[in-house]
């Protein structure tokens, strides 16, 4: 489509989506820093990343912003824009553009697995369909996450002289990781690092309950024994986490499929859970939107664009600077 290159930049209406640097005008898929960046002049989103991007980098970090909610329509000059469900974390969206009898849709990072602390994928048809692929590979088979929780309340349990030290990412992953413990029947005390307070407080304020959490600064170490903790990865490696007493340090992430990654990062208890799609699901999306094209942002581009050819899809990479491997990992 030559009205949307390959910076995807939408020549028609002089706009880029997820721009790497300061732009009139942006169109943001959701908050995650490698793809939400202040500094632009005008922003579109929906409600939840704007505040999101307000609470991150503060009020004026662009010059002006318009709320665009799930499934409402913007005639923008002669493009449509609609925004649906992404699935990733709390009201990220896939960009839908129609032009001229075309449709492409951008999904910025997406799953299409349930996630109650997510508005859910909506499965958009179009002919063109760009898509992440963070984890592109075959090997990529994320487990059932309600098993991965399963195994850590166990260790929980069977340790209970011992704190369970979670690392997740502030946005998406803590808030994700403390609902599946409180579904699974937990309901004891849950601590948290400064870091992840405003973020679990915004989602609560969503309508995401995930119950009692107190700050784990507040604490002596006597009450963290029996006691799960969440905190930043970085946390788990520098003195935040030396008032911990003999934790079992676990992540939760995509990558720690990678068991020897897990082992490198002085991970006890890894926990398989990922807010991005895996191979299965990348696979089976693409075919389900109908697209004749398939353009790959960032990941494993290669084995994906691969694939996408072995199915005679017209599929190239993009190799897109700024994404980082484990934003929101």
């Amino acid at each position: 489509m030559n009205w949307l290159n390959h910076e995807l930049y939408i020549e028609p209406i002089d706009a880029y989506i997820d721009p790497a640097r300061p732009v009139r005008r942006a169109i943001i898929t959701h908050g995650h820093a490698d793809h939400a960046r202040p500094g632009h002049e005008h922003v579109l989103a929906t409600p939840q990343t704007i505040a999101i991007m307000k609470q991150r980098y503060g009020a004026n970090c662009a010059g002006s912003f318009q709320e665009l909610d799930f499934g409402e329509t913007l005639v923008d000059g002669p493009v449509t824009i609609t925004l649906f469900p992404a699935g990733h974390i709390l009201g990220s969206a896939q960009v839908r553009l129609a032009y001229q009898g075309r449709v492409a849709v951008v999904t910025g990072d997406y799953k299409t697995h349930a996630d109650s602390t997510a508005q859910p994928f909506e499965l958009v048809p179009c002919d063109l369909f760009v898509t992440e692929a963070t984890f592109g590979l075959p090997v990529f088979q994320h487990p059932d996450p309600t098993r991965e929780i399963a195994r850590l309340l166990a260790s929980v349990e069977a340790q209970p002289d011992r704190c369970h030290v979670i690392g997740a990412y502030a946005l998406g992953k803590a808030q994700r990781v403390i609902k599946l413990i409180r579904e699974a029947g937990y309901d004891a005390p849950i601590f948290l690092h400064g870091a992840q307070e405003k973020l679990c407080a915004y989602y609560a304020g969503q309508g995401v309950e995930l119950g009692n959490l107190q700050k784990a600064l507040d604490r002596d170490r006597g009450s963290f024994p029996g006691h799960i903790v969440i905190a930043p990865p970085s946390a788990l490696r520098d003195r935040w986490s030396r008032r911990l007493p003999d934790p079992v340090v676990c992540q939760a992430s995509g990558w720690m499929t990678i068991r020897q990654r897990a082992k490198q990062s002085g991970v006890e208890l890894p926990l398989v859970i990922s807010d991005h799609a895996d191979w299965n699901e990348l696979t089976a999306t693409i075919t389900a939107t109908g697209a004749d094209t398939v353009w790959v942002t960032h990941g494993r581009e290669d084995a994906l664009v691969h694939w996408c050819r072995s199915q005679g899809l017209k599929a190239e990479p993009l190799y897109m600077q700024g994404r980082e491997e484990d934003a929101g990992e």
